[in-house]
């Protein structure tokens, strides 16, 4: 099947094509095995990709006003390939970044909280960031002043959504808390590499069935000190969550058990599983709960999905918690626009990758500036995620834009804006034609004693034409991504 209908954009990058239509160097093999099969062929691939998903029930679920809906995740047969040249740039900048967040969450938790310390980071005592930013950030946990992560391990676990455009590659946002879709990144190669396994044979693909046992390795370091086996386990809110699937797929993945709070109990400031045998201790603790829903009386008081003492348990030293609670002031949508200081702050460095500039509401040129350009700026909820709450510009009615200005008027500290990025695009199977559709990446970092980065990412894909949007609670989807040896 050919390309004739594949409209390029000069203005836009595309993954596979040069501005002159010409494929790119690292695409010409895939290029020449898409030209080489038929339509029906196509379709066929596409439908055993599909029904792999459908299979294997991965799915997710879209919350709307009324009701949530499970659904099974779209994914796109042909996959997405990057030269071995640009993973390493990538590998650099994210290494560069997770150290730099997890050395800033040491600086904002781990000052003393005696009366003669006022407690204040050296950051912000710098200059560097204000302490407002820091301290009204929701996400911020006055519960772990005084802490420090084991190995200065924050973050065991990062997804950092990076994006490109004509101008390079650039960091969206980091997922620090409970990241989620790496099960995709898996069930996607899976699916691929059954349904094109001729064609990656001879491509040179660097592998990532690999990531359970590196994330198994990061585990076991991070787990509190003379525990040299340690247990480990999975902590779900429970098969009601959207990523339940991926909590269970991860916990096979690991040899652990997957647990929910009632599973668990504090005793004497250890944490304990209940077994048929009795009580066993945990060591490591996976958690895919939300902060504050994890300790009771740490937190949220109501919660019944956490349990009750696990945060002193950690605090202590006697359970390891990934990631630790209070990480998410890190990739608050305010402190994003940071990290390249604090990178310059900690590590003494330009940051590899850039982030999206970045608009704050709550500076007063920024409110103003983002107000009057709304219709070009796209503008998020500082403590959002998931596509949610968020204003396209480019894309929105002028009612819709009156309506989230009121919203950005009455709290200005709750918002940022950025411009519409060009984002790359790559081609797609839609319906019975390639069409391009725009594209982001998300790669797993691991942040042990060592970071481990392994050679692949969840691919989303904005499947609606002309959509900026690749979340798939938004009607993304994903495709497979291939890191390839030069």
């Amino acid at each position: 099947m050919d390309f004739d209908k594949y409209a390029l954009d000069a203005s836009i990058y595309d993954e596979m094509f040069l501005p002159d239509g010409a494929p790119r160097e690292h695409c010409r093999q895939l290029y020449d095995t898409l030209l080489g099969l038929s339509a029906e062929e196509l379709a066929t691939i596409q439908e055993r990709v599909t029904r792999s998903f459908s299979n294997e029930g991965i799915t997710f679920t879209v919350y709307g006003e009324d009701e949530a809906d499970e659904r099974i995740i779209p994914i796109d047969c042909v996959p997405r390939t990057m030269p071995m040249s640009d993973w390493r740039q990538l590998e650099a900048g994210l290494t560069q970044r997770i150290t730099a967040l997890n050395r800033f969450l040491q600086d904002v938790y781990g000052q003393p909280r005696s009366q003669d310390s006022d407690g204040v980071p050296s950051i912000v005592r710098d200059g560097v960031i204000p302490l407002d930013v820091v301290r009204d950030c929701p996400h911020y946990r006055e519960e772990m002043r005084g802490f420090s992560a084991p190995y200065g391990t924050w973050v065991g676990i990062c997804g950092t959504d990076l994006v490109r455009t004509n101008d390079g590659f650039r960091v969206l946002e980091d997922n620090l808390r409970v990241p989620s879709g790496v099960s995709y990144m898996l069930a996607n190669r899976k699916a691929a590499k059954a349904s094109l396994r001729r064609l990656y044979r001879s491509s040179r693909v660097l592998e990532v069935e690999h990531y359970g046992r590196a994330l198994l390795d990061t585990l076991r370091e991070l787990a509190p000190r003379g525990r040299s086996d340690p247990t480990i386990a999975l902590l779900t809110p429970g098969v009601y969550n959207s990523a339940f699937y991926e909590h269970m797929f991860l916990a096979h993945e690991l040899g652990a058990e997957l647990v929910e709070g009632r599973d668990l109990l504090c005793k004497d400031g250890y944490v304990y599983m209940r077994t048929t045998t009795g009580l066993r201790r945990v060591d490591v603790i996976y958690r895919r709960v939300d902060d504050d829903f994890i300790d009771p009386l740490a937190f949220r008081p109501d919660s019944m999905l956490g349990v009750p003492g696990i945060v002193e348990a950690y605090k202590r030293g006697n359970v390891s918690l990934v990631n630790a609670p209070g990480t998410g002031v890190a990739d608050d949508k305010s402190v994003y626009a940071y990290v390249p200081d604090m990178i310059r702050y900690y590590l003494g460095e330009d940051a590899i990758l850039a982030n999206v500039e970045t608009y704050l509401c709550r500076r007063p040129e920024d409110l103003e500036y983002t107000l009057d350009n709304l219709q070009d700026l796209v503008v998020k909820r500082v403590g959002e995620s998931g596509g949610y709450g968020m204003l396209i510009g480019p894309h929105s009615t002028s009612e819709e834009r009156d309506e989230y200005a009121e919203q950005v008027r009455a709290d200005p500290a709750d918002f940022i804006s950025q411009p519409t990025l060009a984002l790359s695009r790559a081609p797609c199977l839609i319906d019975d034609g390639f069409e391009p559709r725009h594209v982001d990446l998300r790669p797993f970092v691991l942040q042990g004693q060592q970071t481990r980065i392994v050679p692949g990412a969840f691919c989303r894909v904005a499947l609606r034409r002309g959509s900026l949007v690749v979340n798939s609670s938004q009607g993304g989807g994903g495709k497979d991504f291939w890191v390839m040896e030069d």
